[in-house]
């Protein structure tokens, strides 16, 4: 393989046209020029140079050599400003994974700051797949999923950077007999119908473990699998779901909300990232944002339900 040290000498060399002057250029001594040149003949095997008077002239091959010497050079320039853009955080594609619920308490706001903050940066945003959210990260596939776990959860390779703690409330038609008290134990509702607000997975999980901790399986007469649509069938009177805090923003007519205990389900949120991802740049930038957007949101226990 060439020597591109060696290939731009010849290029000064050529440019000049003199070793002596090529030195001077370069900083170097002419006997280093010629040596350079030697070795790059040799490694050629065929003369680049020729003498004229006290210059040198390139020969055939020592034009072809500087022809495309001058590209390599443009395209390495080239190569290097990319690369001090992308450590800058000027450019770059950032592929951003995550569900429903927090896109619009969590997603947008930190995407807001991330586009105003590094506007050439593109950004690759779409909901989680079904497969483990996390094996996207792990693949490089994306480049930060936001994902619900345990509190203590942790996976090899991988950086979870806690967000939130999202609580559940139970989700009660209007003027539900049960919808009077604040609070309720969940073993309260377990001879109620009950409304299915996810698909399998990890959020639907944690209502069958809570409602088996209260000491009854929930008896499911309406499935769905996003939380407007749960929402919709309690206010029809189909049954009445556990929904996150987070999904229960955009609560609709004929719905109260209220707090249950004996457990309190409570799901964690975390950013997840490749371990040793750099905490500046654009991705600092989006969890510093995500950071700020969750410490927004109300602690578990201690926002008003709605009535």
């Amino acid at each position: 393989m060439l020597d591109v040290r060696r290939l731009q000498v010849l290029r000064a060399v050529v440019t000049s046209g003199s070793v002596t002057a090529a030195a001077a250029h370069l900083g170097y001594t002419p006997s280093a020029i010629s040596q350079q040149v030697a070795v790059l003949e040799k490694e050629v095997g065929i003369a680049l140079l020729e003498r004229v008077g006290r210059g040198v002239r390139p020969t055939e091959a020592g034009r072809l050599l500087t022809r495309h010497t001058e590209i390599i050079s443009r395209d390495i320039a080239e190569a290097e400003a990319t690369l001090a853009d992308l450590r800058a955080g000027r450019t770059g594609r950032l592929a951003i994974r995550y569900f429903t619920s927090v896109g619009p308490t969590l997603v947008a706001p930190a995407v807001t700051r991330l586009r105003r903050e590094h506007p050439g940066v593109r950004i690759d945003l779409s909901l989680l797949e079904t497969e483990d959210p996390l094996t996207q990260v792990e693949r490089g596939e994306a480049d930060v999923s936001i994902v619900v776990g345990p509190r203590d959860n942790r996976r090899r390779g991988l950086r979870l950077v806690h967000l939130l703690d999202d609580e559940y409330l139970v989700a009660l038609p209007a003027g539900h007999p049960l919808a009077a008290p604040p609070v309720l134990d969940l073993a309260d509702l377990a001879a109620e119908p009950w409304v299915a607000s996810e698909p399998p997975g990890p959020c639907l999980d944690l209502t069958l473990q809570a409602c088996a901790a209260a000491g009854f399986s929930p008896n499911f007469t309406a499935r769905s699998e996003d939380y407007a649509t749960a929402l919709g069938f309690v206010a029809a009177g189909l049954g009445v779901a556990l929904v996150p805090r987070l999904a229960a923003q955009d609560r609709r007519d004929g719905v109260v909300l209220r707090r249950v205990r004996h457990p309190e389900p409570v799901r964690y949120i975390y950013a997840a990232v490749r371990e040793g991802t750099p905490a500046q740049g654009p991705l600092g930038t989006l969890l510093q944002a995500l950071e700020e957007a969750a410490s927004r949101q109300p602690a578990p226990h201690t926002a008003p339900c709605v009535p």
